[in-house]
């Protein structure tokens, strides 16, 4: 069974619609007993930092998500909260990632957001992104990202070069969004719940 943690910051529905269409079972909630039993968890969310932070202390999961042994995986802004802080709203997150999160450089041809099809580069041969490659295109929408570091299993330039996809023992987190990147994101999400 799949736990996707609710703590009101919405992209629970494409996230449930993406499980669904694997044939996972899946059960949202926040409660410390089912996360502890959960086969697999997810962190989903959209927003910003310091609010969504906020929310997750509020459910007591902030404390629990670091202890998890089972695989997790942060999507989006569920990744920049397991990073060590963000700019954004000055947030200590949960530090599971060794690195920062920082606002995209707009610029010259860049916009921020970032929002709309990209593709990464690979880093390793790590099992999460099995059958992706560097010309996946996956689908992005976001104005922060977290540094580029050693954790990074695949990078993104988008003005600067930014962890697309990080991992820290049993934790996993993609900036963006497998559950609408049609076929690639479907096929990380099988992989991450065969891991």
């Amino acid at each position: 069974m799949v736990a996707i943690i609710d703590y009101d910051t919405g992209n629970l529905r494409s996230v449930e619609n993406a499980l669904r269409r694997l044939g996972a079972e899946y059960l949202l909630t926040a409660e410390e007993a089912v996360l502890r039993s959960a086969d697999h968890v997810i962190l989903p969310g959209v927003g910003e930092a310091s609010s969504a932070m906020r929310k997750l202390a509020a459910t007591g999961a902030a404390e629990i998500i670091p202890t998890l042994t089972r695989p997790v995986l942060g999507i989006c802004i569920g990744m920049q909260l397991m990073c060590r802080r963000s700019e954004e709203g000055q947030t200590e997150c949960l530090g599971i990632f060794p690195t920062e999160v920082v606002r995209l450089p707009a610029g010259a041809g860049v916009k921020v957001p970032h929002m709309g099809w990209d593709t990464v580069s690979l880093r390793g041969d790590d099992p999460l992104l099995d059958g992706l490659n560097g010309g996946t295109y996956l689908y992005y929408v976001h104005s922060y990202a977290a540094r580029d570091c050693g954790a990074a299993i695949a990078v993104t330039d988008y003005g600067m070069p930014f962890s697309a996809a990080l991992r820290s023992d049993n934790f996993y987190g993609t900036q963006f969004h497998p559950e609408k990147s049609g076929a690639a994101g479907e096929r990380l999400l099988a992989n991450f719940l065969s891991l």
